[in-house]
């Protein structure tokens, strides 16, 4: 059985790689071992949030999937850090976590050029240092020349609660056994990280009376740019705190915590800490957020957010009870974490194609990543360089000034991660130039070079700029533009017709106006980085051989091979001063480069 591109894993990294390489025309194979898993919401069933609601705007600009599914399926939406400038306002919605599925499930199975099989990948098929395709369990061989892994948490996956640890993967679905046994022998380094969800809860036993209601957004802006109609919240969600009887508790049995006994040897995330972690880390605190969350709207499971935990089912009914409004809630199912095999992603270049197999490409959280758009924006990327390796093109590498894609995978093949990695937008120097409201405008050509774009797309593109321009033209020249710079002043105050514009016009140019000096510096910056990103670096550098350089800067810059002198420049244990001699020698070795060209008969 041949193929142009099998992907390994239908979550939500598999699911953007398989829609991407089956618009580009190339016949896609997407393997999982469970056709029921397909872009599960193991955690919190939700989508978006601080710098992860940038990630699914640029998905939708570069012609993905995910925010169309979730403009489908929302239950409640909200816009945060509205209080706070346009550069850090993050969409995130509630999802509706069974619908999700099955709307991302219509979408594969729809989509031409694309099969689906439930079976197990057990090795990674290599023929002269080239992915050459998958054996699955079965012994079956299936074969093709581009190979993408998005194995999720599923490689040798454990679940903990309490003493209690069985090899299994979210939600009762299986683990891989087999298949990090594959990576290892394809030349990658492994390491173990660890993640963690909380209970979810009968409805009917929550006492809402006793908290605070969280309301969503009146009117939704949505995810995706090509959404028009009305979106409606259905659900609320609501508010409660933790407090020192809780913290009493889970001091008092700390001691029976895996994370304390030794129990989890994986890496957790800093930024999203079990509760057990949180009393202890923050013993100044005498109460944590707590919120009730609706999971889907077809069952009466409801996501306690704030209180993931891996301690024994016995003290955690304890502990939640404790809390106002949980006082007799009944658990449905418990809070454990998990346990998986990751790569160290230095190992791969930034397009995420290995360094040691041509055409083989990773996604996701197997890269060491965390969270349903970091692996969504992760896919997306293998889909699209999957085709262009297949094309015999170079590989698209999105810039740190580009988008935060580009941040998430320069971050990671240039300084790896030695926890479970979140994007914010503060790991983005360019944020105010990187907002969710201009992605479409930084990507949507790239989509249409790539092939992903839809005339439909391109034409919301035309008139989104043509409108900004003519208000921005019509504000500054009737002298009103310092008037819209106070604070208190919106557009629609200096606009006689505001009705005639799209709502996205106005707000671009309301921005492209409050900001104008900030947003000047910024492109100053960008400009003058670009001349160090620019400047590629071959593959086959003798970094090893190069004298000048510290011995540290020979050894990190041959591991991570980098492709820019930018991103050398980022490397940590590359100085300065190993950047000017790395600049000196690249620059010899184009003159030299020059003068073969010329002297060739």
């Amino acid at each position: 059985m041949n193929y142009d591109v099998l992907v390994v894993g239908a979550g939500h990294a598999g699911c953007e790689a398989a829609l991407a390489a089956a618009r580009l025309n190339l016949n896609t194979l997407l393997i999982t071992m469970n056709i029921d898993s397909v872009a599960l919401l193991a955690c919190n069933p939700s989508i978006g949030g601080t710098g992860k609601g940038h990630l699914v705007r640029e998905i939708d600009a570069l012609g993905g999937e995910m925010a169309h599914v979730i403009d489908d399926v929302m239950l409640q939406c909200r816009m945060l850090n509205k209080s706070k400038g346009p550069a850090v306002h993050s969409l995130r919605a509630q999802a509706d976590k069974n619908a999700y599925h099955g709307r991302m499930l219509k979408s594969l199975f729809s989509q031409d050029n694309l099969d689906l099989l439930q079976a197990e990948a057990e090795e990674i098929l290599v023929k002269n240092g080239k992915a050459a395709g998958i054996k699955v369990t079965s012994g079956k061989k299936i074969y093709a020349p581009c190979v993408i892994i998005a194995t999720g948490v599923y490689l040798n996956s454990r679940i903990i609660i309490g003493e209690h640890s069985e090899y299994i993967g979210p939600q009762g679905f299986a683990s891989s056994k087999n298949f990090s046994q594959s990576l290892l022998d394809c030349g990658f380094s492994l390491r173990r990280f660890k993640t963690g969800t909380p209970a979810r809860v009968d409805y009917r036993s929550i006492d809402f009376s006793k908290m605070q209601a969280q309301h969503g957004d009146e009117p939704i802006v949505p995810f995706s740019f090509l959404t028009d109609r009305r979106l409606i919240n259905t659900h609320c969600c609501y508010l409660t705190w933790t407090n020192e009887k809780t913290h009493d508790i889970i001091r008092k049995n700390l001691h029976l915590s895996p994370m304390f006994s030794g129990e989890i040897k994986g890496t957790g995330a800093r930024y999203c800490p079990s509760i057990e972690d949180k009393i202890y880390r923050f013993a100044d605190k005498d109460r944590h957020q707590v919120f009730l969350e609706p999971e889907t709207s077809s069952a009466m499971e409801w996501y306690v957010q704030g209180m993931s935990s891996s301690l024994p089912k016995s003290v955690q009914q304890e502990m939640y009870h404790s809390v106002a409004g949980l006082e007799n809630v009944k658990i449905i199912r418990h809070a454990y974490a998990i346990e998986y095999d990751c790569i160290d992603p230095t190992d791969l270049f930034p397009s995420l194609e290995s360094k040691q197999i041509k055409g083989l490409y990773l996604a996701g959280q197997v890269n060491g990543t965390s969270g349903y758009e970091e692996a969504g924006a992760q896919g997306l990327l293998c889909g699209i360089n999957a085709s262009l390796y297949l094309r015999g093109e170079k590989p698209f590498i999105p810039t740190r000034d580009m988008s935060y894609i580009g941040v998430m995978c320069d971050d990671l093949t240039s300084k790896g991660t030695d926890e479970p990695y979140r994007m914010m937008t503060s790991r983005a120097e360019h944020r105010l130039h990187l907002r969710q409201d201009n992605a479409d405008i930084r990507l949507t050509k790239i989509a249409e070079k790539v092939g992903l774009a839809s005339e439909e797309r391109l034409e919301r593109l035309h008139i989104k700029e043509s409108q900004t321009e003519e208000l921005v033209d019509i504000i500054k020249s009737s002298g009103k533009d310092a008037m819209l710079r106070r604070p208190e002043i919106s557009i629609y105050d200096v606009i006689d017709n505001p009705n005639e514009y799209k709502r996205y016009a106005l707000e671009q140019a309301q921005i492209q106006i409050k900001y104008e000096g900030y947003l000047k510096k910024e492109r100053a910056h960008v400009r003058s980085t670009a001349a160090m990103e620019n400047r590629s670096l071959p593959s086959d550098a003798p970094y090893l051989s190069m004298d000048s350089l510290r011995i540290e800067a020979r050894q990190k810059l041959n591991k991570i091979k980098p492709v820019s002198l930018g991103q050398a420049s980022r490397i940590p244990g590359v100085s300065p001063a190993d950047i000017a001699v790395l600049s000196v020698w690249l620059r010899k070795n184009e003159e030299e480069a020059n003068q073969a060209k010329t002297q060739t008969p």
